[in-house]
């Protein structure tokens, strides 16, 4: 179904079968916009063209017009033609010294004289000390746009300081990346024939500016300590070298190949790669070689790809690779230098836990490249211009099970990961085998898939094995499969496990899954009189009343009346006109305490418990929405009543908590503020956050743990994983 209101981003640039790094760029800048935010805002193409006699075979879906870069009265009329556009908004230039037609490529001059449309320019590079005619170049173009995008700090100072121009509009955006999880090269080595090899790479489109004869003339003395190092120099030759030079500068590097008898340890792919292949090469790289001579270069495409796939990375001091290699991200080596390279190289291959670090902290500073996060930017960029959609997405990511398949073994679901690695010596817990129950009861009930019934007996035997002969659980399970008794006793386990268990009986249809969680809950019973903690309550209110929805029993609604009652008390207890809610202090999974007493307001029709779910919902949003972000309160302190609100550390539990509570809210009252907050919240893991990042892992469909005032914790847990499942399903279960 089209959209009524359907918005264009016009990207003048080139594009694909083109065989170009900007063409790339805008292909997979484009397709993520389209994945984020299509249909009500669609991204399509000004193809440029390299000359009037290449014919491009183009996405016609996508790319809506084409330029000749040297025929100007084209850029004139083509202007004219966007201009009439009723719904291209915004035209993005992807602007690169060559790409464009005239003297430094100044036929945008009448291109932006006659364009009517508002301008975002992307600089892919933006090289210092120009002269006149570049300088005044580049003031034009500034003057004429809405708004500038760089990708690296630098940037803004240079054109500043070399080219005058007001830095105000202009805003730095990384390189984007895709989205890989962080892994060993042993799977990448297998798949590729690259076994027990040490290998060094570079890719990309090969030219003399790339440097890779220093590289080739560091390696002699490293094969005698490393005989099985590889270098591989994937690419082919650029089509405007090829077309020029031909095949010159690879057959300069082959003679010196032969003539340091390097043969076994240097290899040529001469292709033009896809991403996969990229991606695949890349993680079976030991070490990732950057050795470009322009050290003025202000971007780099390949090595923003090597720090995305975490890799040791050996670079000249380029502004780019400065930039982004500070930090113990990688060595930098001096240009055109062979003796610096093999040092470096050496360091890293004779000591194992350095090469660690700088992976680890190159595949850290990298998540906010990730595409998702480069789209999210630019969206807010094109937004401060011309209002092309609202910023909260309501476009979602497809259901995964796949990272909760991962962490989950014949026995349970693993507690905690190594980034997306599961960490056995976390063992289980109770909490997160009830959850993850729950998460694949709903995944079922949508899907009928046998993925997600295999997964739920997986839990539920879990919950079963766990239970004590008294109705009550060993939270703490270790990987052994025994109980961890040191490590004490928590109320919730036992709360989670009853709502984990009503909900399935009330969502599963399978008689033998039904009985199991019905034995399992029924010996829970006698305990629930005992339980004090307000959360336990909470969950067990929960799981009650999906109990009672298909059983409708007396003495389980008298249960709930009781523990809501008591909520109630402490409610009454604690409030106040200023301070809505049920303790002294906000802390974790705060929304299921109003979403257990809109439960019980189902169960008993008693009005009171609808009144205060309300009022401390409302208290609860008031607190957590902030400048039209979700912004959960802060583990490192929570909120103490009359003390000081803790902002981070965010846990995606409790954004979790609250879009579940907001769309049980909206079951229960048909308000649609409650559907809409429900998703403003959801929001919050598809970077509408504190520091607009995503925080759902699309690569391997799990939930980053946690998000701090600079970045996010990349592992990848049990508990946010399932987190954002149990969103996710409830956002595709209830629908507005």
């Amino acid at each position: 179904m089209k959209s009524k209101n359907q918005s264009y981003v016009a990207y003048l640039s080139s594009y694909p079968p083109r065989e170009c790094g900007i063409a790339t760029f805008t292909k997979d800048l484009t397709n993520s916009m389209n994945k984020r935010f299509n249909p009500q805002l669609k991204s399509k193409i000004i193809a440029i063209n390299d000359n009037s006699t290449n014919i491009y075979n183009y996405n016609k879906k996508k790319v809506i017009m084409q330029i000749n870069e040297d025929d100007i009265e084209k850029y004139i009329n083509m202007a004219k033609e966007i201009n009439q556009s009723k719904k291209i908004k915004i035209v993005n230039i992807q602007h690169e010294f060559g790409l464009f037609g005239g003297d430094d490529g100044n036929y945008l001059i009448p291109f932006l004289e006659t364009l009517e449309k508002p301008v975002v320019i992307t600089f892919h590079s933006v090289v210092p000390d120009p002269d006149e005619s570049r300088k005044k170049l580049i003031q034009f173009i500034v003057s004429h746009c809405s708004a500038v995008i760089v990708m690296a700090n630098k940037a803004i100072e240079i054109l500043r300081e070399d080219y005058e121009v007001d830095t105000d509009h202009i805003h730095v955006v990384p390189h984007g990346i895709p989205e890989v999880p962080f892994q060993s090269t042993k799977s990448a080595k297998n798949k590729l024939g690259l076994q027990d090899k040490k290998v060094l790479s570079t890719f990309g489109l090969i030219n003399k500016g790339k440097g890779i004869e220093y590289v080739i003339e560091s390696l002699p003395p490293l094969v005698k300590k490393f005989p099985n190092l590889l270098f591989l120099i994937i690419g082919e030759t650029h089509p405007v070298v090829r077309k020029n030079e031909g095949e010159t500068y690879r057959n300069s590097l082959i003679k010196k190949i032969k003539d340091l008898g390097l043969e076994k340890n240097v290899k040529f792919y001469n292709k033009y790669l896809d991403l996969q292949e990229i991606i695949d090469y890349l993680l079976a790289t030991d070490i990732y070689m950057s050795s470009a001579l322009d050290q003025n270069q202000i971007v780099s495409g390949t090595l923003s790809y090597a720090l995305g796939c975490g890799k040791a990375i050996i670079s000249t001091p380029y502004l780019y690779a400065s930039e982004v290699l500070s930090d113990n991200k990688g060595i930098l080596v001096k240009f055109a230098d062979s003796e610096s390279i093999t040092k470096a190289i050496d360091k890293i291959l004779s000591n194992k836990n350095f090469k660690k670090e700088l992976e680890k902290n190159a595949y850290d500073y990298s998540r906010r490249m990730t595409w998702s996060n480069v789209s999210t930017q630019c969206l807010k960029i094109f937004n401060q211009i011309e209002r092309l959609r609202e910023g909260v997405t309501k476009k979602y990511p497809a259901i995964k099970l796949t990272h909760l398949m991962t962490m989950t073994d014949d026995f349970g679901i693993i507690q905690f990961a190594n980034h997306s690695n599961p960490d056995k010596n976390s063992g289980y817990t109770v909490d997160d085998n009830a959850r993850a129950l729950i998460a694949t009861i709903k995944h079922h009930s949508l899907s009928k898939s046998k993925s997600s019934l295999k997964l739920i007996n997986t839990y539920l035997n879990f919950l079963e094995h766990s239970q004590n002969k008294d109705g009550d659980f060993h939270n703490f399970i270790g990987y052994d499969r025994k109980p961890l008794l040191n490590k004490g006793y928590t109320a919730d386990a036992l709360g989670r496990s009853i709502w984990a268990c009503g909900y399935t009986i009330f969502k599963n249809n399978k008689d033998d899954i039904k009985y199991k969680a019905k034995k399992i809950l029924t010996k829970t019973l006698p305990l629930i009189p005992k339980l004090e903690s307000p959360r336990a309550k909470a969950f067990t209110i929960l799981g009650l009343y999906y109990y009672n929805e298909v059983y409708k029993d007396k003495k389980i609604v008298s249960q709930i009346t009781k523990l809501a009652d008591s909520l109630v008390e402490g409610y009454k207890e604690e409030s106040s006109d200023d301070w809505k809610w049920f303790e002294k202090i906000l802390t974790y999974s705060n929304g299921k305490l109003p979403m257990s007493l809109f439960a019980a307001y189902q169960a008993t029709n008693k009005k009171e418990y609808l009144k205060i779910a309300e009022e401390s919902l409302d208290f609860l949003s008031n607190l957590t929405f902030l400048d039209k972000k979700f912004v959960p309160i802060g583990h490192k302190g929570w909120y103490k009543r009359d003390g000081k609100r803790a902002f981070f550390d965010q846990q995606p539990v409790d954004t979790s908590v609250m879009v579940q509570t907001y769309l049980f809210a909206y079951k229960t009252t048909k308000n649609p503020e409650y559907y809409d907050k429900a998703i403003l919240a959801f929001n919050w893991f598809l970077g509408r956050n504190s520091i607009n990042q995503m925080m759902y892992n699309e690569s391997t469909g799990g939930c980053f743990d946690g998000l701090s005032p600079t970045s996010v914790n990349l592992n990848q847990g049990a508990e946010s994983t399932i987190a954002y499942l149990l969103a996710r399903l409830d956002l595709e279960e209830i629908k507005k």
